[in-house]
């Protein structure tokens, strides 16, 4: 049987792309070689905060072009998730406008009485208030979903608490743990693969960290790129029991190769 010559790319945002709110060199050229190619490909972030159209514009600020329609982020895997699991089911959601939105489009009822789950999220706006609440209603039988076990996000300023944070107060108020779906969960990837319409034989995945993309590109079944334009060094792939299939300094070094076979 013939083997496809060309390959569909999903690739992490940050650290691949854009790095502590700046465009890294060889992205948007990397970008437009994709797109004169016509090959497929998607943004993958496990960031909850933005609805893709917030994202992409928010990209063309910074000089990054990416369509919405190739954005995938965690609060779409998990809106997509709870779909399959319970549809039109309920939720009393923390986090931001991407969670509530893509929990909306799924037909959600979103809700602080009797949800069917809490669902945590990114955001700059936790509460005690909230926490509470949501503690009260996993112990009151809420099932409890959280969009990415991060714990700590980057910012100019500096690291911020995230999502995996905040999650561990309430598991450990509650005794009970969330499901993570976002990376290193392949589940998120896998759902990215079903959105563009590839297989996994047939797709790259690109990435700055170990621990979540290479790690959910490889139990997803697809080839792995480590990119050392992020929070990865030559010597990080030292520290893992699995290796990506190959190492690249950025993005840069695949513009003039993208589509084409290549080995470890």
């Amino acid at each position: 049987m013939a083997t496809r010559s060309r390959l569909a790319y999903l690739m992490d945002l940050n650290g691949v792309l854009v790095h502590d709110e700046v465009v890294i060199s060889g992205a948007d050229a990397f970008l437009t070689a994709l797109r004169e190619r016509g090959i497929p490909f998607m943004v993958f972030t496990n960031t909850s905060v933005y609805t893709p159209r917030d994202l992409c514009a928010l990209l063309l600020r910074q000089g990054v072009d990416v369509p919405e329609s190739a954005v995938w982020t965690s609060a779409l895997a998990t809106a997509r998730f709870l779909d399959e699991q319970r549809p039109g089911g309920s939720a009393h959601v923390v986090g931001e406008a991407g969670l509530t939105a893509a929990l909306h489009d799924i037909g959600y009822v979103l809700t602080d009485r009797d949800p069917d789950y809490v669902v945590l999220g990114e955001t700059r706006t936790y509460s005690f208030e909230a926490i509470t609440r949501a503690v009260r209603l996993v112990e009151s039988g809420a099932r409890f979903i959280a969009t990415n076990p991060d714990e700590k996000g980057p910012s100019p300023e500096g690291a911020l608490p995230s999502t995996g944070a905040v999650a561990a107060l309430i598991a450990r108020a509650t005794g009970r743990a969330p499901y993570y779906v976002g990376k290193p969960n392949p589940l998120m990837l896998r759902s990215a693969l079903r959105t563009l319409g590839v297989h996994s034989k047939d797709t790259v995945v690109i990435g700055d960290r170990m621990d979540t993309d290479v790690r959910s590109g490889l139990e997803s079944g697809m080839r792995t790129i480590l990119v050392l334009s992020g929070l990865s060094g030559k010597d990080t792939v030292e520290r893992y029991p699995y290796r990506p299939t190959k190492i690249v300094n950025s993005v840069a070094d695949l513009a003039g190769r993208v589509g084409a076979p290549f080995g470890p």
